[in-house]
């Protein structure tokens, strides 16, 4: 089996073209890319990992680059499954993202198209990290026109016979231009989450993911 270095990470490159990525939250559009252009495998036994997409999105805000994290409720040990993981409710993030993201986007041209369901999605109340992304990732492909078909892992393994991407960022930065709300005051930031793709180019957002070169 050949083994090759994708940012740093060691992933097993087997014959077939399943890949094997984290449940995440609001992932970063190479994310999509690779559920638009590929069978894909979700990860739902790992630990979780701090610092990482699974509870962390990043948006373009009116200061540029704004950075959007679900707290989870501290335990004396980190090897918490992703399944187990509790959401922090002792201040309200919903709220707190939900008007980031209508901060954000609400001149995009697309918003309002979406508008409602995102709202009502934030007005609930998840207790797990893992029901809340997968609502939120079903609710996103729904609107992107990608398949919701959800193939989770059944246990946990370190080795895989999928291409692995569960440690890989997703921080590709060679991705084409589209039109950003506050392009004119800090440039095209690329590969932010992907609301940010489907806020500002509605139903292109599809044919925009397929054409990324992953």
């Amino acid at each position: 089996m050949v083994l090759t270095k994708l940012d740093g990470i060691d992933s097993s490159m087997p014959s077939t073209n399943t890949y094997l990525l984290p449940l995440s939250y609001m992932a970063p559009i190479e994310y999509y890319a690779y559920l638009c252009q590929y069978n894909c495998q979700i990860e739902v036994h790992e630990h979780f990992i701090k610092q990482s997409i699974r509870n962390r999105a990043t948006i373009y805000g009116s200061n540029g680059a704004l950075n959007l994290t679900v707290p989870k409720v501290r335990k004396s040990s980190s090897k918490t499954s992703l399944k187990d993981l509790k959401i922090s409710h002792e201040f309200n993030w919903a709220k707190e993202h939900w008007q980031s993201l209508m901060s954000a986007y609400r001149s995009s041209p697309f918003f309002e198209y979406f508008e409602e369901d995102f709202f009502s999605f934030y007005q609930k109340k998840f207790n797990f990290l893992f029901d809340l992304n997968v609502e939120l990732h079903l609710l996103i492909c729904s609107k992107i026109g990608i398949s919701q078909d959800l193939n989770f892992t059944t246990t946990y393994s370190s080795s895989t016979d999928c291409i692995d991407l569960r440690n890989y960022k997703f921080n590709k930065e060679e991705l084409p231009r589209y039109i950003q709300v506050f392009e004119n005051k800090y440039g095209f930031l690329p590969n932010l989450s992907i609301l940010d793709l489907l806020f500002n180019e509605g139903k292109n957002a599809k044919t925009y993911l397929e054409k990324i070169n992953i």
